[in-house]
């Protein structure tokens, strides 16, 4: 009789499992649309709207291996002075991370989850615009890494800020009056 122990190949005495992450859920948890000057805001012609789009991401540990990252979308539209719409999404997703090295934790929820969740968000806040009487906004792909590296360099500055600006103690004989 043959050995079939092809694929069932046990893990190495001393070897440590690899690191997996699985997607568990999408979820929806803040969506506001205002289309403040509706119905006159879909008739009104003139020129291009000026656009302002933010995004921001957050995690929040939920247990042991169970992270949430949520993307927040902030995109605001106007016409000289007037609001077109303004639309706000939170968008998450629930990210299970095993085995993963604690050096790698940071950029691999900072960066590779929201990539994973961004174009379902980017397609809720198309749909919505387009709902809402508009062409769909289509935000253009985002670099996760260079958001993640200025966020660094921001806290990294603002430590060294902290510090330069932390003022030395006066000698006791030095105090004013």
């Amino acid at each position: 009789m043959a050995d079939d122990t092809q694929g069932t190949a046990a893990p190495q005495p001393g070897t440590a499992p690899a690191p997996s992450m699985t997607l568990m859920g999408q979820y929806i948890r803040d969506l506001s649309f205002e289309n403040p000057g509706a119905p006159n805001s879909l008739l009104a012609g003139g020129g291009n709207p000026a656009f302002n789009v933010s995004i921001s991401v957050g995690v929040k540990k939920q247990s042991d291996e169970v992270y949430a990252v949520e993307l927040t979308l902030n995109a605001k539209a106007n016409r000289e002075e007037t609001v077109l719409f303004n639309v706000e999404l939170v968008y998450g997703g629930i990210f299970r991370l095993k085995n993963v090295p604690e050096a790698q934790l940071s950029p691999l929820l900072m960066i590779e989850c929201p990539r994973l969740v961004f174009p379902f968000a980017r397609q809720v806040l198309a749909s919505v615009t387009q709902q809402g009487g508009f062409p769909p906004l289509m935000m253009e792909p985002v670099d996760f890494s260079a958001i993640y590296r200025q966020n660094l360099a921001k806290l990294a500055a603002a430590q060294q800020g902290n510090a330069a600006a932390a003022p030395a103690a006066a000698p006791e004989g030095d105090k004013l009056n």
